[in-house]
């Protein structure tokens, strides 16, 4: 029997460069939003239960846009990324209104989640063989008595870029095997004519190598990452004393450390699809007809929840 697997989704970004609520902006020929096409892709791969990680504030719209069109279709359940989900004995520092990144978006949702599970954003399209493929892997692959087992779907970096500015990625290193060697998370990767390059001083530009594999926060896991970004999250917020008021607790990082320190065993499942993504107001235009056209095609129904 295969086991039951959750898909979780992060919701809870505030948009900032993109000036809105991305996530329930409509790209679809009927209005769909892309969290929609990412759910129908999860429904059909196997996975039996959404979790949505949304802020407080939106819950009302948030039911009312996706959550009623596939609560009667798959299991449903929401958590709140609140600022103040923070360890005994920290508290919200004076000035703090951005939420804490997703290592802390995935741990707020460990009450919600029973089962091997994967983790998605909610405002990026991956295509329909990501799916298939932590699927797959969360189905079959279980912790080993020393290793945790988990898996990321990796992209081509060229497949995930943006004409209309930068972007943050997690840079991978990947053996022969497949398995992730390493992850670097770059805030500010851009193209230049036929170069991708990121820089970190906003002066000095480092060209990243063709085809390299990027991170799309796409990550399947076991349950055992929930007790080591609890235990990993007061550290950072202690490491962070200096830049308080912006530092994010990266999930890539989390699974950063736990290979360097050879306690995670990281599959890189590689895809060759294409994202897309609504980064900047102005990469709608081209969302909405990539959409279209895969409709057309036949890739999708025109309406994806009727009965």
């Amino acid at each position: 029997m295969i086991n039951k697997t959750t898909l979780v989704i992060m919701a809870a970004g505030m948009g900032s460069r993109y000036g809105g609520l991305k996530q329930i902006d409509p790209v679809g020929p009927n209005g769909e939003i892309i969290m929609e096409y990412s759910i129908y892709d999860a429904i059909k791969a196997g996975f039996s239960k959404i979790v949505f990680i949304i802020k407080e504030e939106i819950e009302d719209t948030f039911r009312e846009v996706i959550g009623k069109k596939i609560e009667g279709i798959i299991d449903v359940e929401y958590v709140y990324q609140k600022l103040d989900n923070l360890p005994n004995g920290f508290s919200v520092p004076e000035g703090r209104i951005k939420p804490w990144g997703t290592g802390h978006a995935v741990l707020c949702a460990k009450n919600a989640v029973k089962t091997p599970f994967a983790v998605i954003n909610a405002d990026d399209f991956y295509g329909a063989n990501t799916y298939k493929l932590l699927n797959d892997f969360l189905s079959s692959n279980s912790d080993s008595d020393d290793k945790y087992k988990y898996c990321m779907v990796g992209f081509i970096i060229e497949n995930t870029l943006t004409e209309n500015g930068h972007v943050a990625r997690g840079v991978c290193n990947v053996d022969a095997a497949g398995n992730l060697l390493s992850i670097h998370e770059r805030t500010k990767i851009m193209k230049f004519d036929d170069e991708t390059k990121y820089t970190e001083d906003d002066k000095n530009w480092i060209t990243i190598p063709k085809n390299s594999i990027v991170s799309m926060n796409t990550w399947g896991f076991n349950q055992s990452i929930f007790n080591e970004l609890e235990n990993g999250f007061p550290t950072f917020l202690k490491n962070s004393k200096d830049n308080i008021l912006k530092a994010e607790y990266f999930l890539p990082t989390v699974v950063d450390n736990l290979i360097k320190a050879d306690k995670a065993d990281v599959k890189v499942l590689s895809t060759t699809d294409k994202w897309y993504g609504v980064t900047y107001q102005e990469d709608k235009p081209t969302v909405k007809k990539s959409i279209g056209d895969m409709v057309l095609s036949g890739k999708y129904p025109k309406l994806l929840w009727e009965k």
